[in-house]
């Protein structure tokens, strides 16, 4: 099978990226069905990396519907180690201002359980750690590139991730900031969780579109205005991944590459044939020896 290190998850503008060569669209089908699209893997300073539209070409993906299981296990089927997400969020906060670049350190879920959130269950039971839910050296490398490709950009902050497709009411935005949250968006959880349990590195360029709609100075959010921020962010976050590319391909060993290692709970005697079967590339590590 075609094999990549690194993978990419966002949007489309993305595949324009200069400097990728070699390009190959390769189509998956998962334990658990199949991903978003097909993956497009080209070649970025020597390197192989694999790119995914999270809600497909052409945006036909509600975040509810994202397939984040079939879309992580795909990575992990092609052999990659480092995600980097790309997001579109709601700043709530002054200083994460439209057109800034943030990457979070933590993660508040307020979806509402109508996602499948975890590849285990049915006669298997894992409890991975996800006190730090984004990676922290992938995260470092992220942030020398965004330094390297001029961007303005901020490190830290809590993302908290709301079920959608409804953007914020005002009472949810007021409450959100109270509460402490910094940026909002519909679809960190659960393909951060999922990540960590496929055992992949996981970290996020969260491009800021807008106020939500807390702010006195800024109006009501409207499709319109966040594709017009994410389109003006683009080129700054294809040159952040160009950057990031060699700065993560030199390699590091994070914990999420071991994150099942003491996860695994079900003694291995009784895990049912069938699931054992669906699981064997994330159980089969630990199940051998």
């Amino acid at each position: 099978m075609t094999h990549a290190v690194i993978g990419v998850i966002g949007g489309s503008g993305l595949y324009s990226m200069p400097g990728l060569s070699d390009v190959e669209t390769v189509r998956l089908t998962t334990p658990f069905g199949e991903p978003s699209d097909a993956y497009v893997i080209g070649t970025i300073a020597g390197t192989r990396v694999a790119f995914l539209p999270r809600h497909g070409v052409g945006h036909r993906l509600s975040p509810s519907e994202v397939p984040a299981r079939a879309n992580m296990y795909g990575f992990r089927m092609l052999g990659v180690k480092y995600v980097i997400a790309v997001s579109a969020v709601g700043s709530l906060r002054d200083d994460y201002a439209p057109g800034h670049i943030v990457i979070p350190t933590q993660l508040y879920d307020r979806t509402k359980g109508i996602r499948p959130s975890t590849f285990f269950g049915e006669g298997v039971v894992a409890h991975v750690a996800f006190d730090k839910p984004f990676d922290g050296e992938l995260s470092d490398r992220l942030a020398a590139a965004a330094t390297a490709a001029g961007a303005t950009f901020h490190r830290g902050g809590t993302y908290v991730c709301m079920e959608g497709p409804q953007f914020s009411t005002l009472a949810e935005s007021n409450e959100n900031r109270r509460r402490g949250f910094d940026l909002i968006g519909m679809t960190a959880i659960p393909e951060a969780k999922l990540a960590r349990e496929a055992e992949l590195a996981y970290a996020m360029l969260a491009l800021v579109t807008d106020y939500d709609c807390w702010h006195p100075d800024h109006d009501a959010v409207t499709v319109e205005t966040v594709i017009a921020t994410m389109h003006a962010n683009s080129s700054m976050a294809q040159e952040i991944i160009r950057q990031a590319i060699p700065r993560i391909a030199s390699g590091f060993d994070s914990p999420a590459h071991h994150a099942l290692a003491m996860a695994i709970m079900t003694n291995p005697d009784i895990i049912p044939a069938e699931r054992r079967a669906q699981l064997a590339l994330l159980l089969d590590p630990y199940m051998k020896k």
